[in-house]
């Protein structure tokens, strides 16, 4: 289970969960890691718009990156879903809401 150590952890988590792209991108990612371009052609969205989502997904530590090395030399960048639970009720937003920085994130 995902334990959040601040207010605004809590809030980028569910602000990259807020969006139907990235919940889509979770799902694909749950069967298995990807290379961009792969994950672009299943979601059948731009290589550009797939990297805002996936920057929003891994600065909230849903997802990671790894670069590798194909057979043919190429660099290829694959990322792979990092298993999360959340267990958020009011307790949990009471203890975490006095840390909010209240800053508005880009």
């Amino acid at each position: 289970m995902k334990h959040f150590n601040s207010g605004d952890e809590l809030l980028l988590a569910l602000e990259a969960l807020s969006n139907p792209h990235r919940l889509k991108i979770i799902s694909v990612l749950s069967e298995g890691k990807q290379y961009v371009s792969q994950l672009a052609r299943e979601l059948g969205i731009s290589r550009p718009l797939l990297y805002l989502h996936l920057q929003k997904l891994e600065e909230a530590n849903l997802v990671s990156s790894d670069l590798e090395i194909s057979d043919s030399g190429k660099a290829v960048k694959y990322y792979m879903l990092t298993p999360f639970q959340f267990n958020i009720d009011e307790e949990l937003i009471h203890t975490l809401s006095s840390s909010l920085t209240m800053k508005k994130k880009n």
